[in-house]
């Protein structure tokens, strides 16, 4: 699946990964390859992904909003 991290001034992160949890207003959750469609509120935290090599990779955020379909995981932070 892709993963797009973007911030109001970039593209943070494009590419292609195995999982991604990402820190919902709810509570942390995990998206893997053919979740349901969803569309999520994001609290501060980390958001974690594996790439498709297999590295671990994080990073920070203070907010925003995921969008899930299709296989492609959009990460609109602040």
């Amino acid at each position: 699946m892709t993963l797009k991290i973007i911030s109001a001034q970039q593209i943070e992160f494009e590419g292609e990964v195995t999982s991604v949890t990402l820190p919902g207003a709810m509570g942390k959750f995990q998206v893997l390859n053919n979740h349901a469609a969803l569309i999520a509120a994001l609290a501060a935290g980390q958001v974690h992904y594996v790439t498709a090599d297999g590295q671990t990779e994080e990073r920070e955020i203070q907010g925003g909003v995921a969008d899930i379909k299709n296989n492609v995981v959009s990460v609109c932070m602040y």
